[in-house]
């Protein structure tokens, strides 16, 4: 409350935005945060269900028959994912940790980070685990090719078409 005229925050004027939007700035971290969390929450059950399989692989019989060069694979696939966890749910941390300090727009920009970065390594993690599975699987010379092609296709969906929407119909103001 401003002590000369007994205004709220809430009752200050806005100086307008030039992205559409009427709201203050604690007002648009707020939105931000909760499309962030909406998008997180998405991310993160993927990647806990994958890591969840992966790191049950290594009691199955058939692991111990595995040649080094899987084994390797595998172990670089959990360490990947277990990244790719960490990053996905520390933006639920950091938010516990800095809720109250009155940081909230710091927060979500540093929460975003931590998504895009365990979105990268969840992007990591399902290439190396189907690489894994297709050369057990297989054991087919074409599986790097094919592989190649779904991290194609996973980075025309995650990216590449993302940013052409972005490019190409946001506004030049």
């Amino acid at each position: 409350m401003n002590e000369r005229d007994g205004r709220t925050p809430e009752d200050e004027p806005r100086e307008p935005r030039h992205d559409g939007r009427d709201e203050t700035e604690e007002e648009r971290a707020d939105r931000r945060w909760q499309e962030l969390l909406q998008e997180i929450r998405v991310a993160q059950t993927g990647v806990q269900i994958l890591l969840g399989f992966l790191l049950t692989v290594v009691f199955t019989p058939l692991f111990h028959d595995l040649e080094q060069t899987d084994r390797t694979i595998y172990l670089v696939t959990v360490v990947l994912g277990s990244l790719a966890t960490g990053a996905l749910i520390g933006p639920v941390s950091f938010h516990r940790i800095v809720s109250g300090r009155r940081v909230k727009p710091h927060a979500v920009v540093w929460a975003s980070r931590l998504t895009f970065a365990g979105i990268l390594l969840l992007l990591a993690t399902l290439t190396a685990a189907l690489f894994l599975i297709l050369r057990v699987a297989t054991h087919d010379p074409y599986v790097p090719w094919l592989v190649a092609g779904v991290l194609l296709w996973y980075l025309v969906c995650w990216f590449l078409l993302p940013l052409w929407v972005r490019t190409r119909y946001a506004d030049a103001s």
